[in-house]
């Protein structure tokens, strides 16, 4: 007999990142991509300690440590939360390096974000490589940061912002927030009226209390659009009886749920959306082609959500709309975008035709081939830039 093949080493990728669903879900479908490409790969998540990175890691069954981590703020009280913690942050991060790399070749993906700095802090000192998967339209200060210190560079968001030396990827988005199934199935698993049509809302893993509140002023002012419709609202730990009282109200039959454990099903179920424009959700719409009317965060300064729609917009698949914050004057925007595609399915199917039309959102296993050729020493020349 022969000598054995020898098996080659296995490999361990730290994703750093989290304190919303919007780091951590292209985080998770990077990481189902990698297994299935090299089933020895090791996924491991550093993040925040909010109770959503939790909820979200646990559910998913992969293994994770929270570090003290505090986003960055020039308010007295936040810069202090941030200087008290980065240290504690970092000393944690080195640990949790050195204990990976113990087992195997180990390197950092950056999912973006306060949670990923200070583990790319820990990386640069205990020498291990850094990829940073960049999200958003408009590059955040972590990320600028980062970006400095990463060795490859990759964005889901193709946009004038986002330098033109990093790597273009699809949006990322993970296999459980694809539907599965036809809209009647998808209805009939998330205990809805599998015949109707479904209007879903979400805020994002967290909810949108404006947009909760912009809702309810839209039902409160004229519900004969809604007939014949009912909807899928996730709203958080917020509004939840406010939310039920005014859909009962508008006689609009509805869940109200604080979060959705199966997004793939409620995409599935849905013939229109209103959401948040965070990298996760845009991704999510173009995935699943579901026509929406888009409400970006209102608190951005850099207006990066509006940004992150802007390709669905201009290809026909969605609206952008301002969320003003005052309920009143957001629902001026959003009851007469909303009224026209409620009533017209020809509309919709436009829009849909459009989404569909954008191509995959295959992103994810981009990512993950790159980033096993950063771990196996492929990436010779980095994508890097200034910023």
């Amino acid at each position: 007999m022969g000598a054995p093949t020898p098996v080659a080493p296995a490999i361990t990728l730290l994703f750093a990142g989290g304190g919303t669903g919007g780091h951590l879900f292209p985080a998770l479908a990077i990481a189902h991509e990698l297994r299935a490409l090299d089933p020895g790969a090791r996924c491991v998540f550093v993040c925040s300690r909010r109770p959503i990175d939790a909820r979200i890691l646990s559910a998913a069954a992969e293994p994770f440590t929270p570090i003290p981590a505090q986003p960055f703020g020039l308010r007295p009280r936040v810069l202090a939360r941030f200087v008290w913690n980065w240290g504690a942050s970092v000393r944690a991060s080195r640990t949790i390096l050195r204990q990976e790399r113990a087992r195997a070749p180990a390197a950092v993906v950056s999912m973006g974000g306060f949670a990923a700095a200070p583990v790319v802090q820990a990386a640069r000192a205990e020498g291990l490589p850094v990829a940073l998967i960049n999200l958003d339209a408009v590059p955040g200060k972590a990320n600028r940061w980062i970006a400095r210190h990463a060795r490859l560079l990759l964005s889901a968001a193709d946009a004038p912002s986002v330098p033109a030396s990093w790597a273009r990827l699809r949006p990322i988005v993970r296999a459980s927030a694809s539907p599965n199934a036809d809209a009647s199935e998808c209805r009939r698993r998330l205990g809805l009226d599998p015949g109707r049509p479904t209007l879903l809302i979400t805020g994002g893993s967290q909810g949108a209390t404006t947009i909760n509140r912009a809702v309810i002023e839209v039902f409160r002012r004229d519900p004969g659009p809604f007939t014949g419709w009912q909807a899928l609202h996730q709203c958080g730990d917020a509004d939840r009886d406010d939310l039920s009282r005014a859909y009962e109200a508008a006689r609009i039959p509805a869940r109200v749920v604080p979060f959705i454990e199966r997004m793939g099903d409620a995409w599935g179920a849905a013939d229109l959306a209103i959401g948040r424009a965070g990298a996760g959700t845009v991704g999510e719409v173009w995935a699943s082609s579901v026509p929406c009317v888009f409400l970006p965060y209102p608190f951005h300064t850099d207006g990066h959500q509006a940004r992150n729609a802007r390709p669905l917009v201009d290809a026909g698949g969605a609206i952008l709309c301002r969320d003003s914050v005052d309920p009143a004057r957001t629902a001026d925007d959003l009851a007469p975008a909303l009224a026209p595609l409620l009533t017209d399915p020809n509309r919709r199917a436009r829009m849909r035709a459009s989404l569909r039309a954008l191509g995959p959102a295959d992103g994810a296993a981009d990512a993950a081939r790159r980033l096993l050729g950063l771990t196996r020493g492929d990436e010779t020349h980095p994508h890097r830039a200034r910023c």
